[in-house]
């Protein structure tokens, strides 16, 4: 069951920065509040999965729960920035390592380089001019960058364009990156890593998905055509203590992105019908200002849904004076005295952690 248990409790779990959580090979996840019982979740584990999954019952008989130290998703990331202890900072780094890694968190390729030059740091210790570092990264490849970034072609036509061609793109670049990362003056490889783990978490701090909760789904696609139906695509739906974000599950980058102050939201479960997380947010269609409804398909829905209003609630107790408007309903995240202030320009146009509205199929409608 990916992602968290969101309703319920007290901000205490805030206060820390790592929770157990329990999963199984099919990526299904729950993180665990201190009052559960790993045992006890592992004897209900079959009957979470047939709930809030739509694996075969073969794979739910034989599937094997595993219990994993993760982050903590209601830790907030300037917490983060106080944390001095090296071994929790090696423990931030290493989950948020795999997460890029598997493209969970979506990069671009400069960020993918400047994070695996850092991996590259930690691993094989200070770039020295002097060694054959393009041949140790070379063979470890996968270990510091993505694997999509890491494939080369085969054949023919790849073999005559990779006569005295230089290395490949990510691989050079990755070289670059190493080239430029930073020493601290005077300090030994041991004692300089938790400045690298840290260096790593902050750069991740910039992915708005950063210690997000992650679900599965479906959206529909936009219709090809009058006859042609577009069918559905599976999609991550992450959610934060700052808002949601869809992404693309094959294509590893974002769809939508969304603050909280941005959306309303609420989850449908029809008998006999897929449960449904339906985002509500502003538009526009050739030029008029419109609702758009996005539909997600999920078993999850009520998870998320109980998630998003969780996180809610816990910024609203971490600041008690906040002016309080009269609440628009349990469903609507709360609308701020003032308009939200604009988003900073994105650094690069096509970045993977850009909206990409127009491949969403939505329902629109003028509110009267």
């Amino acid at each position: 069951m990916d992602g968290t248990e969101g309703s319920g409790g007290q901000p205490g779990p805030a206060e820390r920065s790592h929770r157990s959580s329990v999963s199984s090979v099919g990526a299904r996840e729950v993180q665990l509040k201190p009052k559960h019982q790993p045992y006890k979740l592992g004897r209900q584990w079959p009957e979470l999965l047939l709930r809030f999954t739509d694996a075969p019952d073969d794979d739910v008989a034989m599937d094997e729960p595993s219990l994993q130290f993760r982050r903590n998703v209601f830790f907030p990331k300037r917490r983060e920035l106080q944390i001095q202890d090296e071994e929790v900072l090696r423990l931030l780094y290493e989950e948020a390592k795999g997460n890029v890694l598997t493209a969970r968190y979506p990069c671009d390729p400069e960020d993918c380089e400047a994070l695996g030059a850092l991996v590259c740091r930690v691993q094989l210790g200070p770039y020295q001019p002097g060694q054959p570092a393009a041949c140790a990264l070379r063979e470890k490849l996968d270990s510091f960058l993505p694997a999509h970034l890491c494939k080369r072609g085969h054949g023919l036509f790849a073999a005559l364009r990779g006569r005295g061609a230089k290395a490949a793109t990510g691989e050079q670049g990755l070289l670059d990156a190493y080239r430029q990362v930073k020493e601290a003056v005077g300090s030994e490889r041991e004692a300089t890593l938790g400045t690298h783990y840290r260096a790593y978490v902050l750069r991740c701090h910039e992915l708005p998905f950063y210690g997000c909760a992650f679900f599965h789904g479906e959206i529909d696609k936009p219709a090809q055509g009058f006859l042609h139906r577009g069918g559905r695509k599976p999609v991550t739906v992450a959610i934060s203590l700052e808002g949601v974000h869809v992404i693309d599950h094959r294509e590893k980058h974002v769809l939508l992105g969304l603050r909280f102050q941005e959306l309303s939201w609420d989850h449908t479960s029809p008998e006999e019908e897929e449960p449904v997380l339906w985002l509500e947010f502003d538009g526009d269609s050739e030029g008029t200002p419109v609702n758009r409804l996005l539909r997600i398909y999920s078993k999850q829905a009520e998870l998320m849904s109980s998630l998003i209003e969780y996180c809610i609630e816990l910024n609203q107790a971490a600041e008690p004076t906040a002016p309080q408007e009269s609440a628009p309903g349990p469903r609507s995240a709360p609308s701020p005295s003032q308009p939200p202030a604009q988003r900073p320009k994105l650094r690069r146009q096509g970045s993977v952690v850009c909206s990409r509205i127009q491949h969403l199929s939505t329902i629109d409608y003028v509110e009267d």
